[in-house]
Formats: structure tokens, C-alpha cells, sequence
């Protein structure tokens, strides 16, 4: 809920409303529940689970994007684009449990703030399209010209996917593209396991645009029913119970977005870091070698290595291992062999 978010694809994060169930091997270790039931130790209502009563921000809260959009010129004169906000950090924009008027109320505020680049970021990316209907109907009487949302999705709204592993990626992928949007990406965070993303990523033509009825330079919406992703979002795990992310997992996504020309993000490694990025002071350092558990890829799973005893190998054979060390998400950083890698959808793309 704060203007200046620490997120590294999004500005500002803005939550509507609290709470969520886990749907998803994504959710085993939500940091969103964790800080919700610190509050709950303290007396408060915990909002997390089926049946779980979701809890409504606050007015104040609630007139912040307005804010924002009302700040648009400086912004822009600062940044040269528009401020990106991501929706629901702490809930789920297309969560079943949360009360219909709510979401009318969310979205009156995204059509009042036209200045902002919405990013609602879902694992519900199936009840995508019925909501974002349902709630342009709803708000048509305040909104002249909102109508059905297939028909015309609005254009500062972008629509995405977490998924997880290839399982997710097959089964909700599709259902993104189906979805209209002005921008539509996938994040995969955290990354459990080696995403194959193929044909997902190709921007072949609709069969409106072989009938002539778009043009390329529509945006990304009108190829509904073709490959048409935006941005791709790619990080690891953080948290006490993270698990690790291997670096060739994280290597072959970037290298299909960019055969592909798709922005691809990568945002943190999470807690644990690949041996072969550790610097010669820190392998050398005797205090840092008994601080790091590790973990080795073995058989397609990774197990406990423990302390490791290779500590005095040469550093070929270090970098031979396919090792991770538990460094903290600090420590760790986000730069993927040896550089950082911040792509973002262009306004042409959209």
C-alpha cells in the first residue's frame, strides 16, 4: 500500500482488500499469510484460507491511486512514462471469496484513474475474464463507454499469470491469452522447477488479423487465441522456509524471451545463490564457509549437502557443481551471470 514500492517490476502497490486462500505450490510459503497472522498472534482476525472473511482497506487508503493519477505530469516528467501499481499484494484481484461490489469499487477507481498502468497479477487467471466483465457492466453507469471487457479491454490495464512450474504454465497460459488486456505477462515466482514456454511466446497472427480485420500496430489484446505475451517475470524463493531455484532453470527462460523479443525481468534470486556466483573473498573466507547450508541438483531434486567439504577444490571444479549456498535474498541480489536484467514492455509493444 505504498508509493514507492520495493517490488522491482511494479512503482507503487495498492490493496484493496486483505486476505487470500493458497491455490498453488506458489502459495506453500505466502509471505502476504505470514504477515497476516503476525497480526493475528496479536488479537486481530486472520484473513487467510476458505471461508476466511477478506478485510476492506481503508477510505484514505482507497483515495491513494487518485492521488497518484492526479500526480501524473511530474511523474512522467521524472520517469518519461507512466506510474506502474500492483494491484493486490496482499489478496487476489479474481479471489471468489471476495465480495463482487468490492471489485465494482476497484474498478470504478481504475477507470477514474486513467494516468496509472494497472497490473493485476493473478493465480486465479481462469476467473480472469467473467470478473473483468462482470465488473465493467458494473460500473458502465459511472463510466460511459466501459462496456464488456472482451470487446474493449481498457487500456491501462495489464493482466498476468503466476505460475510456478510447467504443470501451471500449461494449464494457465492458455487461459491468460484469452484473456484481453493492453499488456499481458507471467510471472514466475517463485520458480520451482524448469518452464518451457515455446509457442507461448511466438506472435503469430489471429485469424481476425489473416481476415485483415487488425492491423499489427493493435495492441496485444486483439490477438486473441494467438501467442501474444508481453513480459515475463522470472525470480526465486525468499523467506525461512525458501526453496532454491536452479540457474539454468532461470537461463533457459531468458534466453526463450529473447529469441522471442519478450522483455524478460529477472527479479531476485531469493535465498539461495549458485556457487559459481560467490566471489573468490567470500569461497576463501573460513567464517563464511560454516554460515551456508547447501544444497546440490542430484537426480532431479536437491538434497542437503550440509557444510560442504569441496571448500579447498579449485575453482573449476566449484563451478562444475551445480551447488547453492543459503546466502540470504540480500546477499544473493538479483544479477543473472554477472548482470542484472530489467526488461519491460515498450508502449509500442502495447
Amino acid at each position: 500500500m505504498s508509493g514507492e514500492s520495493k517490488i522491482e517490476w511494479t512503482d507503487s502497490t495498492f490493496n484493496p482488500w486483505i486476505g487470500c486462500t493458497k491455490v498453488s505450490p506458489g502459495c506453500d510459503h505466502c509471505y502476504a499469510e505470514a504477515w497476516d497472522r503476525r497480526f493475528a498472534e496479536s488479537g486481530h482476525a486472520m484473513h487467510w484460507g476458505t471461508g476466511k472473511a477478506r478485510r476492506r482497506t481503508s477510505e484514505s487508503n482507497w483515495r491513494q491511486p487518485v492521488r497518484w493519477n492526479a500526480a501524473h505530469d511530474a511523474f512522467l516528467a521524472e520517469h518519461g512514462r507512466r506510474r506502474r501499481v500492483f494491484c493486490a499484494s496482499l489478496a487476489d484481484v479474481f479471489d471468489n471469496e471476495v465480495p463482487d461490489h468490492w471489485r465494482w469499487d476497484l474498478f470504478r477507481v481504475i477507470a477514474a484513474t486513467p494516468n496509472l498502468d494497472w497490473l493485476l497479477l493473478t493465480k486465479r487467471i481462469g476467473n480472469a475474464l467473467k470478473m473483468l466483465n462482470e465488473a465493467a457492466a458494473a460500473v458502465e453507469d459511472d463510466f460511459v463507454g466501459a462496456s464488456t471487457w472482451d470487446r474493449s479491454p481498457w487500456a491501462n490495464v495489464w493482466i498476468g499469470a503466476t505460475v510456478v512450474n510447467q504443470e501451471e504454465a500449461d494449464r494457465d497460459i492458455p487461459k491468460l491469452l484469452d484473456t484481453p488486456a493492453a499488456a499481458r505477462f507471467i510471472s514466475i515466482e517463485p520458480m520451482l522447477g524448469d518452464i518451457r514456454l515455446g509457442s507461448f511466446l511466438q506472435r503469430s497472427p489471429s485469424a481476425a488479423f489473416a481476415n485483415g480485420c487488425v492491423t499489427p500496430d493493435m495492441p496485444a489484446w486483439t490477438r486473441i487465441g494467438a501467442t501474444a505475451i508481453d513480459w515475463v517475470i522470472c525470480g526465486g524463493e525468499s523467506g525461512r522456509h525458501a526453496r532454491p531455484m536452479h540457474p539454468d532453470w532461470a537461463r533457459s527462460l531468458r534466453d526463450e524471451c529473447s529469441a522471442a523479443g519478450v522483455p524478460f525481468l529477472f527479479k531476485q534470486w531469493g535465498e539461495w545463490l549458485p556457487w559459481h556466483h560467490f566471489t573468490d573473498a567470500r569461497i576463501d573466507d573460513p567464517h563464511e564457509r560454516t554460515r551456508f547450508v547447501t544444497r546440490e541438483w542430484l537426480d532431479d531434486r536437491w538434497i542437503d549437502v550440509g557444510r560442504p567439504n569441496f571448500w579447498d577444490s579449485k575453482d573449476g571444479d566449484i563451478d562444475d557443481m551445480q551447488c547453492v549456498g543459503r546466502v540470504g535474498k540480500k546477499a544473493a541480489g538479483r544479477q543473472l551471470d554477472g548482470r542484472e536484467w530489467n526488461g519491460f514492455p515498450t508502449e509500442a509493444a502495447r
